[in-house]
């Protein structure tokens, strides 16, 4: 069992760069707004019964595939470094998996910011992420978060074999899933 977690700031091709790895290596793709997405239909995701719902609904999916047979799950999350509590969401995450004897990957992506305005408004991003679709409420949220977060690792922050750190501004979400795929040997 694998377990792969994509992060990085909003619209730098999280979801993309999973679906491509998701062709390429047979793991299935569980991206972060299909539950943002799914709760948004009855609370606001910023709500308290948004929260609760998003997060008991990953979990559940998590120890779910932590027991399966499938291969593995890439999980995409934008992660605020510099908060606590993102950083133990994101290893209980891993946790889950590594008690069930599964192996775990994260891989950060970056890119500059007006790059991430440009991929913020895609066919593909408004088609699989329906809160999205007002995108100047989105641009607003992404404009917004990156002056208050920081959503890329420091030198040194993270280490280690299972971590790969890709700045993709100039490549295809494909070349980007095969360079995934190479570093852990998916």
């Amino acid at each position: 069992m694998k377990l792969v977690i994509i992060f990085g700031p909003q619209s730098v091709g999280k979801m993309t760069v999973g679906q491509e790895l998701a062709k390429i290596t047979g793991l299935k793709l569980f991206h972060n707004h299909m539950t943002i997405d799914l709760v948004s239909n009855f609370f606001s995701y910023g709500s308290d019964a948004g929260k609760r719902l998003v997060t008991l609904f990953r979990k559940e999916i998590f120890e779910e595939v932590a027991k399966s047979d499938l291969e593995g799950l890439i999980f995409t999350y934008v992660w605020a470094l510099d908060h606590k509590a993102d950083s133990e969401y994101a290893y209980s995450i891993a946790d889950i998996f590594r008690a069930q004897g599964g192996e775990v990957f994260f891989v950060e992506l970056e890119s500059s910011l007006d790059i991430r305005l440009q991929r913020n408004v895609t066919p593909n991003r408004l088609e699989h992420k329906p809160t999205k679709r007002d995108v100047e409420q989105s641009e607003r949220f992404l404009r917004e978060a990156e002056a208050q977060y920081r959503m890329n690792s420091l030198p040194g922050e993270f280490d280690g074999e299972n971590y790969v750190r890709i700045d993709n501004s100039g490549i295809s979400a494909g070349d980007c899933a095969v360079m995934v795929k190479e570093a852990f040997g998916l």
